[in-house]
C-alpha cells in the first residue's frame, strides 16, 4: 500500500503526501462541476489538468536534491508515488482531449500525427507510461538495477517534452511556461554538478546559490530571446522588464524566488544538523576517556 513505509509500517508521511496528490485533480473536477471554468469548461480542465502533469513530473525530479539540501532521507520513499501520478494525470490530460473531441478517435490520432506540439505530448505521455509499468520493485529486479536506472533516466526527455509541450500550446502568453523551463534548468543543472563531483568541494555550500542565479538568468534570456524571434520585440526592452514589478512579476524573479528558498532552507538545515552534531561530539569523545581512567 503507498501508504506503508519500506519496513512495511504505517507511514503518515506517505499518506499526506498520497491524499495530496488527488488534491489538485478534486479541485479541477469541482471547479468544472461548477461552471466556474468558464464557456470552454472541458478546454480549461484539460490545460489545467496537463500544468499539473508537468509540475508532478517536476516535483518529481525535484526529490532527489531535496534529499540533499535539506537533510530528508524519507522524501525518497514518495518519489515513486509522485511520478506514478504524473503519469496518471498526463493520462486524464488525453482522456480529456478525446472527449473534447466527441470521441472520435480517428481524428484523435491524426491530431496527433499532424500537430507537433500534440505529438510531443504524446510522446512523453508514453515515456511516462512506460515508466509507471516498470516503477513495481518485481520490475525492478526483473530488469535488473543499471537497466532500470537508464530506462528511468528517460524522465528527463519527458520533462523537457513536456516543457516544450507547454511553450507551444501557451502561444502568447507563456509566463508560467518560462517558470517551468527555469526550474526544469535549475533540477538539471544540480545533476550535472553532482555529477562532475563539484557539490563536495571548496564552493559547497554556494553550489544552490549560484544555480538560482543561472536558471533566474537562463529564465529571463530566455524569455527575451523567444519574444524576439515570435514577435520581432527588442530583447533589451523584455530584459528591462524584468527590473520592474509592474504590471506583473516576471518569471525570472519567481524562479529565483523558488530556488532561493530551497537554497536557504537547506542552508539552515545543515547549519541546525551541523550544530547538532557538534553538541553531541564531546560525550562520545569524552567517553573512552572516563573509561581509560578508572
Amino acid at each position: 500500500m503507498p501508504w506503508f513505509d519500506p519496513a512495511g509500517r504505517f507511514s503518515p508521511f506517505k499518506l499526506a503526501v498520497f491524499i495530496l496528490l488527488f488534491v489538485p485533480a478534486i479541485v479541477i473536477a469541482q471547479r468544472y462541476a461548477s461552471g466556474v471554468l468558464g464557456p470552454r469548461a472541458l478546454n480549461e480542465a484539460i490545460h489545467q489538468v496537463g500544468n499539473w502533469t508537468l509540475k508532478l513530473i517536476l516535483i518529481s525530479l525535484a526529490i532527489t536534491p531535496g534529499r540533499r539540501l535539506l537533510r530528508w532521507p524519507r522524501l525518497m520513499q514518495v518519489r515513486r508515488m509522485v511520478g506514478v501520478a504524473a503519469f496518471a494525470y498526463a493520462a486524464t490530460h488525453l482522456l480529456l482531449y478525446i472527449a473534447d473531441e466527441a470521441f472520435d478517435l480517428r481524428k484523435v490520432a491524426l491530431e496527433i500525427v499532424l500537430r507537433i506540439y500534440l505529438a510531443i505530448g504524446f510522446v512523453s505521455l508514453l515515456v511516462l507510461m512506460a515508466m509507471a509499468i516498470t516503477s513495481t520493485d518485481g520490475m525492478v529486479r526483473r530488469l535488473g538495477g543499471r537497466r532500470w536506472r537508464r530506462l528511468h533516466q528517460l524522465v528527463y526527455i519527458a520533462a523537457l517534452l513536456s516543457v516544450v509541450h507547454f511553450f507551444i500550446q501557451s502561444k502568447l502568453n507563456v509566463n508560467e511556461p518560462w517558470i517551468m523551463a527555469g526550474l526544469f534548468a535549475w533540477l538539471m543543472a544540480y545533476r550535472a554538478v553532482i555529477w562532475r563531483g563539484w557539490w563536495e568541494g571548496r564552493l559547497a555550500e554556494w553550489w544552490p546559490l549560484l544555480l538560482a542565479l543561472l536558471a533566474a538568468g537562463g529564465a529571463a534570456i530566455g524569455e527575451a530571446i523567444y519574444y524576439w524571434i515570435k514577435l520581432g520585440v527588442d530583447p533589451t526592452r523584455v530584459l528591462a522588464a524584468n527590473l520592474m514589478f509592474e504590471p506583473s512579476i516576471r518569471p525570472a524573479w519567481i524562479v529565483l524566488a523558488i530556488c532561493l528558498a530551497v537554497a536557504a532552507v537547506g542552508a539552515v538545515r545543515g547549519r541546525f544538523n551541523a550544530a547538532g552534531s557538534g553538541m553531541r561530539q564531546p560525550a562520545v569523545i569524552l567517553a573512552p576517556r572516563r573509561i581509560n581512567s578508572k
